[in-house]
């Protein structure tokens, strides 16, 4: 069986690579504040309206109180797509 051939290193070695800083802020500090704050709402608005048998948050918009603690929670996670 017939051998490979050697391969020979290269002798050079490469420059110095550069440092650079890598700024790990973003400038989005509202987005996580503002995602939990969306959240806790959506699920004090669920929590209120349960405990309270229907009559808080807004007793006027009855059963829709659910849908106004999802939409809290909804929008939560759509300031979580800011997040980076």
């Amino acid at each position: 069986m017939p051998k490979s051939r050697i391969r020979k290193k290269d002798d050079s070695t490469p420059p110095p690579a550069k440092q650079q800083s890598i700024n790990l802020s973003s400038g989005r500090s509202w987005v996580a504040p503002l995602m939990l704050a969306m959240f806790l709402i959506g699920l004090a608005w669920i929590v209120v309206f349960y405990v309270t048998t229907g009559d808080m948050p807004i007793s006027a918009l009855g059963n829709w109180n659910i849908v106004v603690g999802f939409g809290f929670i909804a929008a939560g996670f759509v300031v979580s797509t800011q997040w980076k």
